[in-house]
């Protein structure tokens, strides 16, 4: 087996990147081969992957709170802003229920850097983007609020996602 990844111990050989990340040399596994340069994330890029994922897990929480709720009590009436919707809701609650599972699973799965993780990551926050759409007539400023974080989700995944790498 080659030594695939030595570092190099001198600290004038270290450097700091123009975008944030910092750079150490890593020889090849061969005595004076010339050091390849690796980059690692700095904490900004960490930082917004954190965000990404706390995201995640507080959006996976209440949506298996909401669809926990609407489980229970199936015989709710929701009342609108134009009128009284009558309908069984223990379909959608498992439907929420379910979703949120998923997202806090992905939630996870994006601190500890995992790509499935990040694929189903963007995805959930690509389909609440299109859902709450739907719901700016209704809640304009909350239907907005949650499009923007959904927005800063997919941003900060699909951007620095590939900086994550597992130990």
């Amino acid at each position: 087996m080659s030594q695939e990844t030595l570092e190099s111990t001198t600290p004038e050989r270290a450097g700091s990147g123009t975008d944030g990340t910092t750079e150490r040399p890593v020889t090849a596994g061969r005595p004076g081969s010339d050091p390849i340069v690796v980059s690692s994330p700095s904490a900004a890029d960490s930082g917004w992957l954190m965000f990404a994922s706390v995201v995640l897990l507080l959006g996976g929480v209440i949506n298996a709170a909401y669809g926990s709720v609407a489980i229970l009590n199936d015989q709710w009436v929701v009342w609108s802003n134009r009128g009284a919707v009558f309908f069984d809701l223990s379909t959608w609650g498992w439907i929420l229920f379910a979703v949120g599972a998923v997202a806090f699973i992905a939630g996870l799965g994006l601190l500890v850097g995992s790509p499935g993780a990040r694929a189903v990551g963007v995805l959930l926050a690509s389909l609440s983007l299109v859902a709450n759409f739907f719901f700016i007539p209704a809640f304009p400023l909350w239907a907005l609020s949650v499009m923007a974080l959904d927005v800063i989700v997919i941003w900060a995944i699909a951007a620095h996602g590939s900086d994550v790498r597992r130990a």
